[in-house]
């Protein structure tokens, strides 16, 4: 459960600590005290999207804090983002946002990134807002709906890689399929291009080799100019010694006296390393001379060569290399074109049995998704009883359609709100009330299921008054004796009820707006249940009925303890 929420620069919340206890906790306040700051910290936390507006004015970075207690080790995922409680089952999630819009997210002290805080918080704690209801208009939630509940995973994953067969068998035949004219003149623009690749005779690494030749056959008087003087230089010529010479006499000279100092005979040992080293430079600069080979002819090949490059990559590619790739493509291409009435034939009969796979993958999946409408039908029907909705019947109705990604199904929730009245789409006859009621008693159904263990209900109450607040408050109530249950309200039905109740409330201080949150003790309860009530004016006998509210929920609370 969630132990302790700290708020730091959260738009009107400068610092705040919220220490929520086990059961039912509720958060009451005026309209704009900050009630929605405090969720919007929760979902920061849990690592939901954020803007730098939510950073309070002036200063350079909010930080959300929220202690959880009794957390699984095997909770999924936990192990996999490298993260465990300590010992005690405790885990921390903080996240730093700063005014550049940078995060900084730690679990237990462990930095991770925004997403794996998303998938670790939503393993410890679920928002359902206000707007949650509005989700059971669309229809295409229906069946994911259900899917949840029915733990449909393994049906639909093995669905879902049949179909994946089928749709890439569909794509290829579709690939193939065309009519004769286009055939024809694909046919011709693929073997032009073949001729024209296959006659350049391209090969790898031939660009590099052509750049070089050319530059050297550019600059090739230049290039003899400098070898012929690199080897007069070392092999001198009829009237003068060259250095290979030169070194041959030295070390002669010393070859005498070598013999008579360690350091005369290094310095031999020197020169004759020298001149062995200059005579073989000096024979590969002579083989450098003696094989280069300038005519104006090789010269004008290479580059007619490189022009005959050029313009092939502005059509085929930006390399050799890419245009021998795309060249391999276009024989493969041909090849498939020209024997494509017997790949098609062969994917056709890959695309029968495949679609045998889906049906039969379909009808396992539609198998298990009915038996769990029936039990959710059930499971549904029993809460909205619990919410004194005794007379509105709900159903989940299937209709076949054409195999899809989601399967051969469309889910749709009906309901009748009257007696006596035919079963019709949700959409068409739910008021916003009941819309609040059944996405409670859906969420509820779900949450049973789920290992989470704090429920957070930013104001699920709209549209709801009168018996079916109090209903509400007693579903909560109950749902509290399981999970911890965070509830922000306006009624006074559901304030009451709760085992913990916090008030949000704003003041000023030197001119700036700061909010806290406090927690009610009886006395303060009976107030905040008086100003809900009846608004600014708080008189006696609202207190009264607010005492008397507060001991009925009480007396409610010990029954289902008993």
């Amino acid at each position: 459960m969630l132990e302790l929420l700290h708020i730091e620069n959260i738009a009107v919340i400068e610092e705040a600590d919220i220490q929520f206890r086990p059961g039912f906790n509720a958060l009451t306040g005026e309209t704009g005290a900050g009630k929605s700051i405090v969720i919007d910290a929760m979902g920061a936390v849990l690592g939901g999207r954020t803007s730098r507006d939510l950073i309070r004015t002036g200063a350079a970075k909010a930080f959300v804090s929220a202690e959880f207690s009794g957390v699984p080790a095997d909770l999924p995922g936990l192990a996999e983002n490298g993260v465990v409680p300590d010992e005690d089952g405790n885990l921390m999630l903080q996240r730093e946002i700063s005014g550049e819009g940078k995060n900084v997210c730690r679990v237990n002290g462990r930095p991770v990134t925004v997403a794996q805080l998303r998938q670790i918080g939503g393993e410890l704690l679920n928002i359902h807002g206000q707007h949650d209801g509005t989700q059971l208009l669309d229809e295409e939630q229906h069946g994911a709906y259900l899917d949840r509940f029915g733990r449909t995973e393994e049906p639909l994953e093995t669905y879902r890689a049949a179909y994946g067969v089928l749709a890439k068998l569909r794509e290829e035949i579709r690939a193939l399929q065309m009519d004769e004219a286009e055939k024809a003149r694909r046919v011709d623009s693929l073997r032009f291009q073949i001729d024209e690749l296959e006659r350049a005779e391209l090969h790898p690494g031939e660009e590099e080799e052509l750049t070089q030749r050319r530059n050297l056959l550019r600059n090739g008087e230049k290039y003899l100019s400098a070898l012929a003087g690199a080897d007069y230089c070392l092999s001198g010529d009829d009237d003068s010694a060259g250095a290979v010479s030169q070194l041959g006499g030295a070390e002669d000279a010393l070859s005498s006296v070598r013999g008579l100092d360690e350091a005369l005979n290094e310095a031999f040992n020197r020169l004759e390393e020298l001149r062995s080293e200059a005579y073989d430079l000096a024979e590969t600069i002579r083989d450098l001379r003696g094989n280069f080979e300038f005519s104006p002819e090789e010269l004008d090949a290479a580059e007619s060569r490189a022009d005959q490059l050029y313009r092939l990559k502005k059509k085929y590619g930006a390399t050799v290399e890419d245009m021998l790739e795309y060249l391999d493509r276009c024989q493969k291409e041909l090849d498939a074109i020209e024997t494509a009435d017997d790949t098609l034939i062969l994917l056709e009969r890959k695309r029968e049995k495949a679609e045998q796979a889906v049906i039969a993958a379909g009808g396992a999946l539609t198998e298990a998704r009915r038996a769990a409408a029936g039990e959710l039908e059930a499971r549904i029907q029993k809460e909205l009883r619990d919410l004194d909705m005794n007379r509105v019947r709900f159903a989940i109705e299937f209709t076949e359609k054409e195999p899809g990604p989601d399967g051969c199904d469309v889910v749709r929730f009906l309901m009748s709100a009257n007696a006596g009245e035919d079963l019709k789409p949700i959409s068409k006859i739910a008021s916003g009330g009941e819309l609040a009621r059944i996405m409670l008693a859906l969420k509820n159904v779900l949450a049973e299921q789920e290992a989470i263990g704090t429920l957070v209900f930013d104001e699920v109450d709209t549209g709801v008054s009168g018996r079916a607040a109090q209903k509400v408050a007693e579903k909560l109530a109950q749902v509290s004796r399981q999970k911890q249950v965070l509830c922000v309200t306006h009624l006074p039905q559901l304030a009451a009820m709760a085992d913990t109740h916090f008030s949000v409330e704003k003041g000023e201080s030197k001119g700036r707006t700061f909010t806290h949150v406090v927690l009610l003790d009886r006395e303060r309860r009976k107030a905040e249940l008086a100003r809900i009530t009846g608004g600014t004016k708080v008189t006696d006998a609202l207190l009264e009925s607010a005492g008397e509210l507060l001991d009925e929920a009480e007396v409610y609370r010990k029954k289902l303890k008993a």
